[in-house]
């Protein structure tokens, strides 16, 4: 038998990529009878039955999955955004970091539209760019265009050997970044709406493709997400600023909103915390108490 990864399901037949090449797969009956569900992403082994066909054996367990986009043993999470045009919704953002690292799964972040951004000026000095508030948190950061193709081959080092999906909102140019990255395997890309200035759905299913020596899944675009259903205390986990100071708190129980003695707050007013992320961080908290009251 042979393991490979499962790229995508489609009219009662599921495709597997193993050994550098893709194998239709049907199922064996008893996974037939016991409705087993199959996400992209699952690894499975696979007997052989002919040129590229074969059966699906066994499902090995998950090491993680996602519900949006539906998918499973992600690697990494490569969070799109565009520099300006539209302006990045980093509210939106921040919910993405919450839920990708909350699935420890790693994230990576990729800034488009380098090449139609200008940096902003205030009192003749250039203001710091979004860029360098994530880069000082210590996420990774990239600034691409998928124009010119700057910084490209650097977002393509990190893909080898790796199981990624693509995320962000609408006209961030995930698929442009996909057609990029993999030149012969375009993508359907999408305009800016000129009224509205977002940009219009074109990806409408999640598939693992083969992109720079790994598996990407370019996924549906969409404006707003629910947080993942965990406790309070988890929530600082998610923000490494806060998590990395949370010990120099004078309570241990500090959810550093109201208690004296804070050491997020004292860092916020030093400057060492971004205010926006930290009002971010308050936002999110107050929908998860809210949401531990429910259940």
């Amino acid at each position: 038998m042979i393991v490979g990864v499962l790229l995508k399901g489609y009219g009662g037949f599921y495709y597997v990529f193993a050994e550098d090449r893709v194998w239709e797969c049907s199922l064996r009956g008893r996974f037939r009878v016991q409705d087993q569900d199959f996400l992209p992403g699952d690894r499975v082994k696979i007997l052989p039955e002919g040129e590229n066909k074969a059966t699906i054996e066994t499902v090995e367990p998950r090491r993680n999955a996602l519900s949006r986009p539906a998918i499973a043993n992600v690697d990494q999470a490569l969070l799109v955004f565009a520099m300006t045009s539209p302006k990045p919704d980093l509210n939106l953002l921040d919910r993405l970091l919450v839920q990708v690292t909350y699935a420890e799964i790693k994230p990576i972040l990729v800034f488009t539209k380098l090449d139609k951004y200008e940096p902003s000026l205030t009192s003749g000095s250039v203001e710091p760019t979004i860029t360098d508030v994530y880069r000082q948190i210590g996420y990774n950061v990239f600034e691409v265009s998928n124009e010119t193709g700057q910084g490209i081959e650097e977002v393509k080092a990190q893909l080898a050997e790796q199981v990624s999906v693509l995320a962000g909102p609408s006209g961030s140019g995930k698929s442009s970044l996909f057609n990029a990255l993999s030149p012969g395997k375009k993508l359907k890309t999408g305009e800016i709406s000129l009224k509205s200035k977002r940009g219009r759905h074109t990806t409408r299913h999640v598939e693992l493709m083969v992109c720079a020596g790994g598996l990407v899944a370019d996924t549906p675009g969409f404006s707003s997400l629910f947080l993942p259903t965990m406790k309070r205390a988890e929530l600082t986990d998610c923000f490494p600023e806060i998590a990395q100071r949370r010990r120099q708190c004078r309570f241990n129980s500090c959810l550093h909103d109201k208690e004296p003695n804070c050491a997020i707050k004292a860092a916020l007013e030093n400057g060492e915390i971004s205010a926006v992320r930290y009002e971010h961080y308050l936002i999110f908290l107050q929908e998860v108490i809210e949401a531990e009251r429910r259940y």
